[in-house]
Formats: C-alpha cells, sequence, structure tokens
C-alpha cells in the first residue's frame, strides 16, 4: 500500500492498529493470569511432590524441586498404616451433617428476615449478624462443657451440633433473597401457596447459586476443620482427617511424606464438590442477572 493509499484509508489503518493492540493486550492478560495461576498451584505441586518422596529426601538439603526418585507407594502406604478409612468416613459425615443443618437453617432464617414483616427485625438481624465477630476460640471453652454436661463427648451430634449454626449463611442467602422480586412471592399467594411451600418451590430453586455456594464453603470449612473434633473427641475412632494426619508424628519423628500423601487424598472430595457446584452456581448466576437487580 502506498502512502496515497493509506492516506485514502485512513480507518483501515486505525483498525489494523487496533487489532494489534487488542492482541497485545490479550496476550499480556492471558501471560499475567497464566503467571498468578502458576503462583497460587505450587503449593499444591509441593504437596504432591513431597508426597512421592522418600523422608529423607523431603528434608534433605538442598532442596530439590523434582523428586530424585519417584516413591508412588507413598499412598498406599500412607493409607494402610492407619485407619485412613474411619477418618475419611468420620470427616464425610460430620461435613455433611453440619453442611445440611446450615442449610437448613439460613434458608429460613434469610427468608424470614427478608419477606417477613415483624416488630424488632433489624435490631434481631444486627443482633445476629453481630456474632460473626465472636472468635471460635473464645466459644470452645462454653461449648466443651455444654457438650460434656450432654455426654456427647466422643459421637458424631458432639461434633455436628455446636458448630452447625453460623450468621454467615443467614446473611449470605439473605441478600440473594432481596434480589429476587416480591412478584413471585405475590402470585404463588394468590394460587393458595404457603410461607413454606414458597420458600421451597420459589425461592430455594432460585437462590440456588447462594446455597451453592454456601454449601461449597461450609463443607470445605468442616472437612478441614481441626480444633473442633480436637476437642470433641477422645479416641481414634472418631477422629477426623486432620486429627488422623497428626498421628503420622511420632516420638520417633514426623513422617513428612506421608503426611502429604494424606493431605493430597484429603483434597479430593472438596475439589470433586467444586467441580459439581460450578455448573449450578453460574447457570443460576446466569438466570438470576435477568432479574435486572430488582
Amino acid at each position: 500500500m502506498t502512502i496515497d493509499q493509506t492516506s485514502r484509508h485512513p480507518h483501515s489503518v486505525s483498525q489494523r492498529r487496533h487489532r494489534i493492540l487488542r492482541r497485545v493486550g490479550t496476550f499480556v492478560s492471558y501471560t499475567a493470569l497464566s503467571l498468578i495461576a502458576l503462583l497460587f498451584l505450587f503449593p499444591f505441586f509441593w504437596m504432591v511432590s513431597n508426597a512421592v518422596r522418600s523422608n529423607a529426601e523431603v528434608m534433605a538439603v538442598p532442596v530439590r524441586i523434582f523428586p530424585e526418585e519417584y516413591h508412588w507407594g507413598t499412598f498406599v502406604e500412607a493409607l494402610v498404616s492407619l485407619p485412613f478409612g474411619t477418618f475419611l468416613l468420620n470427616s464425610f459425615v460430620v461435613a455433611c451433617g453440619v453442611t445440611a443443618i446450615v442449610i437448613a437453617v439460613s434458608c429460613l432464617s434469610a427468608y424470614a428476615f427478608a419477606r417477613l414483616r415483624f416488630p424488632g427485625r433489624e435490631g434481631l438481624l444486627l443482633t445476629y449478624l453481630s456474632t460473626l465477630m465472636i472468635p471460635q476460640v473464645m466459644l470452645v471453652i462454653p461449648l466443651f462443657l455444654v457438650v460434656s454436661k450432654l455426654g456427647w463427648i466422643n459421637t458424631y451430634h458432639g461434633m455436628i451440633l455446636p458448630v452447625a449454626f453460623s450468621s454467615f449463611g443467614t446473611f449470605l442467602l439473605r441478600q440473594f433473597i432481596l434480589g429476587i422480586p416480591k412478584d413471585l412471592d405475590e402470585a404463588a399467594m394468590m394460587d393458595g401457596a404457603s410461607r413454606l411451600r414458597i420458600l421451597v418451590t420459589v425461592i430455594v430453586p432460585l437462590a440456588m447459586p447462594a446455597i451453592g455456594l454456601l454449601a461449597l464453603f461450609t463443607f470445605i470449612a468442616q472437612w478441614k476443620s481441626f480444633l473442633w473434633p480436637l476437642i470433641a473427641t477422645s479416641g481414634v475412632e472418631m477422629a477426623t482427617l486432620p486429627l488422623g494426619l497428626t498421628l503420622f508424628q511420632t516420638q520417633q519423628g514426623t513422617a513428612w511424606n506421608y503426611i502429604m500423601a494424606g493431605a493430597t487424598i484429603s483434597m479430593v472430595p472438596g475439589v470433586i464438590l467444586a467441580i459439581v457446584l460450578q455448573r449450578v452456581i453460574y447457570k443460576g448466576i446466569t438466570v438470576s442477572s435477568g432479574f435486572g437487580g430488582r
């Protein structure tokens, strides 16, 4: 293209520059995101890398990024050296039990604070949410005394019920329910639906994105919980997975490769749950965006 042709077609030149700048910007963005992703994934890589080493190589200096010799049998040895199946079952029961109760209680209380009108609602909500500022460590001793008096030490309900009520889920679902049009409630009431039926058949399906997030956060938090299961249990038969991993620390030393292998295995349920709920959360957000912020 000559100078005369370029001067005659200024728009084509500007469009070409715009395409080049857009490609450069895309390349820079993807490069930056890839570096950030690698930064966040490195701890998981390091955990798996130490899981397939011998314990002597884990403690060796200088540190090697990749193992000198791969020991894939570490995962099997970690599973059979301790009652790993019992630990997984206990963690699964506790995490699922707490998650189910949190979702049920949060849905009921969030709907009440978002839709029902009663005296002192705002003050009660503020008081309810203020419990978020109380550290869990401050509640450990009172909860232990109550559980001990009830004879719930070393039981599933002793590990589930004291930690199954949190105002975070209520706040999260309430904010989401406020974005759902009240016209849907009124239409259901005209058809003769009760408040409970409206919650179950109208609100809950539309609030699945928030419920999915709450389920994911609650399950992972309880799956990796250490403090309360440590206090509420007194034997290996009721120990959860985080407690079971501490048994690899003995007077003879710490089997870091077994701990890393067990930690790698313990990540699998959380990853599967995140993948399953990802579609529900994204689909629900797409549907709820059609409300127009009402």
